[in-house]
Order: structure tokens, then C-alpha cells, then sequence
């Protein structure tokens, strides 16, 4: 039998058609819908909204204050404790349900711990800042207080409001988060549900993302890059232009602002579609999924940020792990390093090899492909348990060299 590395390079151990099924009992999906309060009601959100954002700033005060004049530390359960102590000197905190109010601590906690992260890690820190008007715009219910039927969602000292469950809940509701979006009213329900493994295809793909073309894979498929935030740049210039003319404070600009926010909401949604249905289609058709292990944010800072941005790399990878857990499927990632100048066929990694954007040619073996299919072939092959099994090697290698062809 022939070496495998002779034209796949990577440790090869076990039959192709062995690889792991991830078994889950559990995960967590989050199901959205539309609340339609009345303009009481969205008074009432409005005020709550206020609350937390003052108690979120003021909490931020402290915490500043508290080191640099003392050099203490103050937790989030050091602030949870005072909450009694607030209600009794401002009232009006009372009509925030308790669990609310906690949750408000709790997020400025987690700002803080992610700022001590990126500190350690060397990377940009981010201090954790106050949250003006337009900055605070979701109140949590992480346990408690919430209910919902068929045309109701109840809060706790909030009440009764109207809901367009579009789709049923599945599952057991472990948390209710209230968001503003755009002048327009939110509830997202974190459910936790049981998982339905999908039959097993014994097929496996390697995938190259890019921004030429979204994504290509090692079977040969070339997934257009739609480009939404590029196609949406001409009305959305419009929209910023005037707004820029609208004079601060005015209601002119208020709504100049909203047109904005509404066509970034857009783009924003149509990518989010997008996504969901790329990862769909692989996750159906593959027991294993594989891809670069790529630092999106610090690519992200780079002359194709723009490009690199518009084209969500980041949101696409955590929706096919996701959806690859609720199905039974292997989502796993490789060294991207080399992955794109190595030939498929020999193994030799040259930078010479990719000769343009989208040629490849190997100056050991003289092999010739795309040189995304290449990558996403190299991909694959870091990415799958070794192989064994002759039959396999040799049907895999027609198929390589049919979809070079």
C-alpha cells in the first residue's frame, strides 16, 4: 500500500469512514420573536432600560473609584449586596424585578473579567465604559419572572405584552432577554432542547473561506460570496450623508439616525440568513467539517477589513459548531499555516506553488488546480484520523484528481 503522504500529507490512522460522531443530549437555541407593547407599556421598558443603565454606570463609578483611591477590588456579589440598600434610598429601583438588577452587575463583571483577558493575552485591553442613552438597549431575566402562552409574554413588573410567536418554543426556558432594536421591541427566549443527530452520510469536507468566493470546498463546490454590506454601500452612504447635515438634538436627525440603523440592521440580517443556510447545507451533508483555525479579529485589522468584516467569518464558524452539536456532526479546525502554497498531490509546501489568486502550480510535481480547492483539499486531509484502508485512499484520490480535471 502507498504511503499516504505521497499526495495528502498528514497522520493517517483510522478508515475514513470512522470518523466520530459528536454525541449530545443537550444544547442550548435561542428563539426570537416580536413584542408589540402598547405605548404605556413601552414607557414602563423605557424607564426600566433608564434604571439599569444608571445602575450599570454607577456600579462602573465604584468599581473605578474603589481602586484608584483605595486600591480595592469590588465583585460583583460586593455590589449584589447593596441592592437592598438602593431600593430603600431610591424607590423607584423597586419596580425592577431582583433578578434584573443583578444581571445588570453581573454584565459589567463579565466587561471587566474579558478587559483582564485581553490584558494578560497582550492584546488591545478595551476599559469597560459608561453607557450613554442610545448604549443600553436589553434587560435580562436570567432565571425567573417571565412566562409565555400563545399570544402573551409576561414580565415580571413589566406585565402582559402582546407577542408574534411565529414559530412554538422547544424545549425547557432557562433565560428572557428584552432588546431593543431600531424603535422596535424583542424577547429572546434561551431554551434548552434535546439534540437530533442526523443520519450518518460518511462523507467528510474540508472548507477554505475567503472573500473572492465566501467558501470552497474540498469536494469541488465554490460558494459565492454575496457581499451584502458592498451591495447595500450606495444607500447607506445616502443615509449617513444626511444625516451628517442634521443638526444634534433635532428630530430630523433622530429619524435620519433611524434610517441608518435600519439599513445596517439589513445587511446585518441578510448575512445572518446567509450563514445559517451555508452551515445548514454542510452540517446535512457531512459527518465532519473542517476549517482554518483563523484569527478573524486580527484579520480584521487589516487592508481587507472592510472586506474581511462584510464577510462574517467569526459568526459563520460559531453557527456551524453550533448546529454541527444539535446534529451529531464533527466540526474541528487545522493550522491554516502552509495551507494554500502545499501541493495536494506531493506534499511539497513552496511559496512558488500558488502562482496567482487562483492558480496553483507545483514546481516539484508540476500538479495544477485552484488554489482554494488545493487549500481546502490540505484542509481535509490535516483535519481527518488517518486512513488506512487502500480502497478509500484510491477513491478519495480519483475524487481529488476528478475535481481538479
Amino acid at each position: 500500500m502507498a504511503p499516504r503522504s505521497s499526495y495528502l500529507p498528514g497522520p493517517w490512522q483510522t478508515p475514513f469512514k470512522e470518523v466520530p460522531h459528536i454525541q449530545t443530549t443537550t444544547h442550548l437555541k435561542t428563539f426570537r420573536y416580536r413584542l408589540r407593547p402598547t405605548k404605556a407599556q413601552e414607557s414602563v421598558l423605557l424607564e426600566q432600560l433608564r434604571f439599569c443603565r444608571n445602575l450599570y454606570n454607577a456600579a462602573l463609578q465604584e468599581r473605578r473609584d474603589a481602586y484608584r483611591k483605595a486600591g480595592v477590588s469590588i465583585t460583583a456579589y460586593d455590589q449584589m449586596k447593596d441592592l437592598t440598600e438602593i431600593k430603600a434610598a431610591l424607590p423607584e429601583y423597586a419596580g425592577v424585578y431582583s433578578q434584573v438588577l443583578q444581571d445588570v452587575l453581573k454584565r459589567l463583571d463579565k466587561a471587566f473579567k474579558a478587559f483582564f483577558r485581553r490584558v494578560k493575552a497582550g492584546q488591545t485591553p478595551g476599559y469597560p465604559r459608561f453607557k450613554g442613552a442610545g448604549w443600553y438597549d436589553s434587560i435580562c431575566y436570567p432565571q425567573s419572572g417571565f412566562s409565555v402562552s400563545a399570544k402573551t409574554a409576561f414580565f415580571s413588573k413589566i406585565g402582559n405584552l402582546r407577542i408574534r410567536l411565529h414559530r412554538p418554543l422547544e424545549g425547557k426556558v432557562k433565560t428572557a432577554t428584552i432588546r431593543r432594536e431600531c424603535g422596535e421591541w424583542y424577547v429572546s427566549y434561551v431554551c434548552e432542547v434535546q439534540a437530533q443527530p442526523l443520519p450518518a452520510t460518511g462523507s467528510a469536507v474540508g472548507v477554505d473561506v475567503g472573500t473572492t468566493w465566501f467558501a470552497i470546498t474540498s469536494d469541488g463546490e465554490f460558494v459565492e460570496n454575496p457581499r451584502h454590506f458592498q451591495r447595500g454601500m450606495k444607500k447607506l452612504r445616502v443615509a449617513q450623508r444626511a444625516l451628517s447635515r442634521r443638526k444634534r438634538g433635532s428630530n430630523r436627525r433622530k429619524k435620519a439616525k433611524a434610517v441608518v440603523a435600519k439599513l445596517h440592521r439589513k445587511v446585518a440580517r441578510q448575512r445572518l440568513d446567509f450563514h445559517h443556510k451555508t452551515a445548514t447545507k454542510l452540517i446535512r451533508e457531512n459527518d465532519l467539517v473542517a476549517h482554518e483555525a483563523l484569527n478573524v479579529s486580527g484579520m480584521g485589522r487589516g487592508n481587507l477589513a472592510r472586506s474581511i468584516h462584510d464577510v462574517g467569518w467569526g459568526q459563520f464558524f460559531s453557527l456551524l459548531s453550533l448546529k454541527a452539536a444539535s446534529a451529531g456532526r464533527t466540526v474541528t479546525t487545522v493550522d491554516p499555516r502552509y495551507t494554500s502554497q502545499t501541493c495536494h498531490e506531493c506534499g511539497r509546501a513552496c511559496r512558488e506553488n500558488r502562482i496567482g489568486q487562483a492558480k496553483f502550480r507545483c514546481v516539484n510535481c508540476g500538479h495544477t488546480a485552484n488554489a482554494d480547492h488545493n487549500a481546502a483539499l490540505n484542509i481535509l486531509a490535516r483535519a481527518l484520523p488517518s486512513v488506512q484502508n487502500v480502497e478509500v485512499i484510491r477513491g478519495l484520490r480519483s475524487l481529488a484528481l476528478q475535481c481538479v480535471e
